[in-house]
């Protein structure tokens, strides 16, 4: 599917080629004679114009010549998300009929989750999003179970993938399921695409959500990001901002999407994060460094927000380890 407006164009032509490439590989392989997939590229008109019109896209079909599909891939919206989603409001009925009507899988890539989200269908399942656009993907649908962490999330017939590049994997995810592995691994060779990768923990900078309009939360979250090397605990933070420990919780919670025993851990883990890239310091001093004495519970937190141990985060990102 071909969004208007500000999308991603490499979301568009690379799983036209992926799944181009899986059609070849089965037919030269003798597995089949013709394609699994007849693909186009529907759109809500004939032309799309991408990046202040550098590129064009002619879409095979409109939604219009589009009666029944299997398959809807939704490439990535981005920019102004609001903006984006009137642009291609003319596919909410599209995609609702071809699920409802005809039961066809539904996959969003990156940001087209805010998207597919808008036609209803997601409400009650699990979906995967750009880690940049969790916090108003979780006020915009508050009905829909965003998992941060997952690069792929499927739930009943509906797909989703992480941000950016993480596409990529959800495609050959779909052509491992309607191809068969073999035909996966071969496209993941020839393409060079990292296999089975299922995480973007470790992609994920924590910022902390600020847009919201509770004044004493904001004081306690500046509070936390200013003083992270000390021991911080919920019912000291209630306490210094004069709220019951409860109602902390809750106000805190809600304007962040956060416990505050979570804000502080991200936050801790974060400055972790940016130590192990950018210097030498042993892992030990780091955690001290950011008010952690117990070395289990460290490596627990650390995996818990990354994905990865610190030792490997820090081979992966630090240069200097990379190349030794």
């Amino acid at each position: 599917m071909v969004p208007a407006g500000n999308a991603i164009l490499d979301t568009v032509v690379g799983p036209l080629g992926l799944f181009r490439m899986a059609n070849a590989y089965l037919k030269r392989t003798g597995k089949v004679r013709e394609d699994v997939f007849s693909i186009d590229l529907v759109g809500l008109s004939k032309e799309v114009n991408y990046y202040n019109g550098l590129f064009q896209i002619a879409p095979t079909k409109t939604i219009e010549e589009v009666k029944k599909t299997d398959l809807i891939i939704v490439s990535a919206i981005s920019g102004n998300i609001e903006l984006e989603l009137e642009n291609n409001q003319g596919f909410v009925p599209w995609i609702q009929n071809q699920r409802i009507q005809h039961d066809a899988e539904i996959a969003s890539l990156c940001k087209s989750a805010f998207l597919v989200a808008e036609t209803g269908l997601l409400n009650g399942k699990s979906c995967a999003t750009h880690w940049t656009a969790h916090d108003l993907f979780k006020k915009r649908y508050p009905q829909v179970n965003l998992i941060p962490e997952k690069v792929i999330s499927e739930d009943n017939g509906i797909y989703s993938s992480g941000g950016a590049y993480s596409f990529l994997n959800l495609i050959l995810y779909l052509i491992e399921r309607y191809y068969g592995r073999e035909a996966a691994i071969w496209c993941s060779k020839v393409a060079e695409i990292d296999f089975d990768r299922k995480d973007q923990s470790h992609f994920i900078i924590f910022n902390g959500q600020k847009d919201h309009s509770d004044e004493a939360i904001k004081e306690a979250q500046e509070f936390i990001e200013g003083n992270y090397q000390e021991r911080l605990n919920v019912e000291a933070l209630a306490e210094r901002f004069a709220i019951s420990r409860r109602n902390f919780i809750r106000r805190f919670k809600k304007a962040t999407y956060n416990t505050p025993l979570e804000y502080i851990q991200r936050v801790k883990i974060e400055a972790a994060k940016k130590r192990m890239e950018a210097s030498t310091l042993n892992i030990n001093q780091i955690m001290y460094d950011v008010g952690y004495s117990d070395e289990k519970a460290f490596r627990k937190v650390f995996k818990k927000y990354t994905g990865l141990s610190p030792i490997a985060y820090r081979q992966k990102y630090n240069r200097e380890m990379a190349f030794a």
